[in-house]
């Protein structure tokens, strides 16, 4: 027997605030900058969804360790610089989480300092304080299962009862093997197709999702 949803877990980069398009465009241009010429599809396919350490090790396998340390830390500054300059919530973002009733946090690949920035100058912080959660706090990131099952342990729910809004393929491939069910915001850069599996709902406007969640 499903059990009723208890705990949405929302993604932060692309599902509450649409910083997934800045950080492709800065990554293109650090790969250009730094020797590793990559597409928009390529920044889509190896990078987004999965933490800093993750994408880091990609850096240093194909350039070195220094050369990854120097992207780091350019990408860290030009996205703050940018995010500075015109971020937003995802579309029609503020209005779902009005009419979601069910308790939500935030689980995100992102650093606690990056989300208190992305979600400090959209005004979403303060729906979420107390309640975000990092890769950083497990040993292993996006697709693997860890840091949805850390959130769900910190609110005291059930995997089972679960529900993951994500908008990248290694997000909803961690939460399938978290055992929760997933939802994938097919609106953002991944296209749509990429997120389809087992136990996974595509949608493509944030508005929908209330009802969405509300028939389980």
């Amino acid at each position: 027997m499903i059990k009723p949803i208890e705990l949405v877990i929302f993604d932060c980069d692309g599902v509450l605030v649409d910083t997934e398009r800045i950080a492709t465009r800065v990554q293109v241009a650090l790969g250009a900058e730094l020797g590793w010429p990559l597409t928009e599809r390529d920044v889509i396919d190896l990078f987004i969804g999965r933490s800093d350490a993750s994408v880091r090790e990609l850096i240093a396998a194909r350039l070195g360790g220094t050369t990854a340390d120097v992207w780091a830390k350019r990408f860290e500054q030009l996205h703050r610089e940018a995010v500075d300059v015109g971020l937003t919530a995802v579309e029609g973002l503020p209005e779902a989480l009005d009419a979601i009733t069910l308790p939500t946090c935030v689980a995100s690949s992102g650093s606690h300092e990056k989300m208190r920035h992305t979600l400090g100058r959209t005004g979403l912080y303060a729906r979420f304080a107390g309640r975000i959660h990092s890769a950083t706090e497990v040993a292993r990131g996006k697709p693997a299962p860890d840091l949805f099952l850390y959130a769900a342990q910190r609110m005291g729910v059930d995997p089972a009862a679960c529900a993951v809004v994500e908008d990248s393929r290694p997000g909803v491939e961690a939460a399938r093997a978290a055992g929760m069910r997933a939802f994938g915001f097919g609106g953002g850069m991944t296209p749509p197709e990429r997120l389809e599996g087992p136990g996974t709902q595509v949608f493509h406007d944030m508005r929908e999702l209330p009802a969405l969640l509300a028939a389980g």
